[in-house]
């Protein structure tokens, strides 16, 4: 075996040997900055806002129209920017959330099937596939987590504006799903929850 090899082996066998540390300190010295003492992040959790004017990566939310495609473009300006601050009052929200316009108010056939497809996705786990918190999927797992039924008489006291802002910006122990589930898709499922509201009858809680 030739002398370069003997020393590449060496080398190779240092580096298993200590695993990445050489690596991460090599990139330490250079930028600064360690994998090994890294920040940690709780999966909702959303610790700084982005720029001012900043196109998000969750700008494809917001099409032209169902069925298409965002290209980059930054969030629509008939859109009005809210937070959970203006969901009061329960039920209604202030007028940044009344102003809302639902575009699929009634059976729509397109929002009613794609909202059970977004809802059976999305929101089940935590509210059933009926739209009742006792049979979703989650009391099973987390009994003491309560999950808020969606079906009975409060809730189909909640305006449109108000379902689609919570969808939007959460509230409570539920998190935003604004970068997840697009602006059209958000009206959809509220469109289907009218739909499980109308098949329970507004009875329970």
């Amino acid at each position: 075996m030739s002398k370069s090899t003997k020393l590449l082996v060496a080398a190779l066998s240092l580096t298993m040997t200590a695993g990445c540390k050489p690596l991460d300190d090599t990139m330490v010295a250079i930028f600064g900055r360690s994998m090994r003492d890294s920040p940690s992040f709780d999966p909702y959790e959303n610790t700084r806002l982005p720029p001012e004017n900043s196109v998000s990566f969750s700008s494809g939310n917001f099409p032209g129209a169902p069925g298409e495609f965002n290209l980059g473009q930054p969030e629509r300006a008939d859109i009005p920017a809210f937070t959970q601050m203006d969901m009061t009052p329960i039920g209604v929200g202030n007028e940044v959330v009344a102003s809302l316009v639902n575009p699929f108010a009634g059976d729509d056939e397109w929002a009613l099937t794609r909202g059970e497809e977004m809802y059976d996705r999305m929101c089940a786990v935590c509210h059933g596939l009926d739209g009742i918190g006792a049979n979703a999927y989650i009391v099973a797992r987390h009994p003491v987590l309560p999950a808020y039924n969606l079906a009975g008489a409060r809730v189909e006291g909640f305006s449109d504006q108000y379902l689609y802002g919570m969808i939007r910006v959460g509230r409570g122990l539920m998190p935003e799903y604004g970068s997840r589930v697009t602006h059209f898709d958000r009206w959809a499922i509220v469109t289907y929850v009218r739909r499980l509201q109308d098949e329970f009858n507004g009875g329970g809680e």
